[in-house]
């Protein structure tokens, strides 16, 4: 039998393909993003990461991914009637090659829905190419976005030069424990990182402030409130916490004329200052009553020029001095470091593979910090100092407001980004670990 002639030979994917593709199935990572912004993982209490992942262990399950499931030990996050509630899960899946490793990591809380939504926060709303959910920015858009990238580069057999490693982690959301502190001071953290708690924009990341929030709680005695006259003045918690507030609201001018010497972003017009914010405050059931506990949530954004124990003494100082006579507790119950200049060996091919996807231009670049904040500070502490940021955030994303979206053309923008910075056909030139080979 005489053997028919070989045909000709079958091309590699190329990257070319992958984009192609990238946009003929989009609309995969737009079902995904449905499903993750179904499931509650707000902050306080955070009591959906179980959950979220296991819907994450079978998103990747098609992969080949190896999950492993982290939860962050309850001494080390739990505070005395403090907002967490629930198992910290955090989920690492990843490829494993002998490749290079490229950790992409993700906070998986967002903030509470805030009053004002006039669509279900936990049910992705479409609006021409809006998509409308709580966490659809910030940050559950840029899983979808990097499943689908992985997603197309298993389907066309795409060559990979780095193993990717997924970091689904928990409580950035202003919690005292960060899931991915975690996870670095238990050395599970390898090759560099790639961050994408930032902005869908040609930013060169300098590193930003850092945060605290501390509740106060005013206790005084419950009695009829037609005891009040003979309760004494410290029986009424509320009235007790007047003159704290009044010196915390004075005490907001003089932090905000802190200034960083961080760059500000392009299209700020004041430079990067400290903040003081009363986020909450609430006490009292009825009118009938006189309340016996107030608590007031103080959140404090520190430049990384400040020092944290400083401010936060700072606080606890005028709180007292305030209301000497009060009986006032004051509990630390959430905690992110500044992150210091982050850039390292691998932005300059980052940069070239957020132009290939957004399509920026070398001079449309600028590096510029921020008084938002990120659990890598804690990451920098254990001696990982590079990581590379990005995002799906724009000025007009409406992150941790109501209406908050992201938009189909950012994901797949975001996703050929990726895509790209994990290909081992994308600007070898620019890989440190291929230079090192070479």
């Amino acid at each position: 039998m005489v053997s028919p002639p070989p045909g000709p030979a079958q091309a590699s994917p190329t990257l070319t393909d992958a984009f192609a593709e990238i946009e003929r199935t989009a609309e995969r990572a737009v079902d995904d993003l449905a499903r993750m912004v179904a499931i509650d993982t707000t902050f306080p209490p955070g009591a959906g990461y179980e959950a979220f992942a296991g819907l994450m262990e079978s998103a990747v399950a098609a992969l080949g991914l190896d999950c492993q499931r982290v939860d962050v030990p309850e001494h080390l996050w739990r505070v005395a009637g403090g907002p967490a509630q629930g198992r910290r899960t955090n989920l690492i899946a990843r490829r494993r090659s002998d490749k290079p490793v490229l950790g992409l990591y993700f906070h998986v809380d967002t903030v509470p829905a805030a009053p004002g939504w006039t669509t279900d926060p936990f049910q992705l709303t479409r609006d021409g190419d809006r998509l409308i959910g709580l966490g659809a920015a910030d940050m559950k858009g840029t899983i979808a976005a990097v499943l689908l990238a992985l997603r197309v580069a298993d389907t066309i057999g795409l060559p990979l030069g780095y193993d990717p490693m997924l970091l689904l982690c928990t409580d950035e959301e202003g919690g005292l424990y960060p899931g991915v502190r975690y996870l670095a001071e238990q050395g599970l953290l390898e090759g560099h990182i790639l961050n994408f708690n930032g902005a869908a924009a040609p930013r060169i990341w300098a590193g930003c402030f850092g945060l605290f929030t501390l509740r106060i709680t005013i206790h005084g005695r419950t009695v009829h409130a037609s005891e009040a006259r003979t309760a004494g003045s410290s029986a009424n918690a509320i009235e007790a916490a007047l003159p704290i507030l009044n010196a915390l609201a004075a005490l907001k001018p003089a932090i905000a004329a802190r200034t960083s010497a961080l760059p500000a972003p392009p299209h700020a017009t004041h430079p990067l200052a400290a903040q003081l914010d009363i986020s909450a405050a609430h006490g009292g059931q009825c009118g009938g009553q006189i309340p016996s506990r107030f608590e007031i949530l103080v959140c404090r954004r520190y430049a990384p020029e400040e020092d944290f124990q400083a401010a936060r003494a700072e606080i606890e100082n005028a709180v007292l001095a305030a209301a000497p006579g009060a009986d006032v507790e004051m509990v630390l119950t959430g905690h992110l470091m500044p992150t210091s200049d982050p850039t390292g060996p691998h932005w300059p091919r980052w940069q070239e593979a957020l132009s290939a996807g957004f399509g920026y231009a070398p001079d449309d670049f600028a590096k510029w910090g921020a008084t938002s904040c990120s659990d890598f500070g804690w990451v920098q502490q254990t001696g990982m100092q590079e990581i590379l940021l990005s995002g799906l955030g724009r000025p007009d994303s409406r992150i941790h407001a109501p209406g908050e979206f992201t938009t189909r053309a950012d994901i797949v923008a975001l996703a050929k980004s990726v895509l790209a910075y994990l290909s081992a056909e994308f600007r070898p030139d620019l890989s440190p670990e291929a230079n090192a080979l070479g």
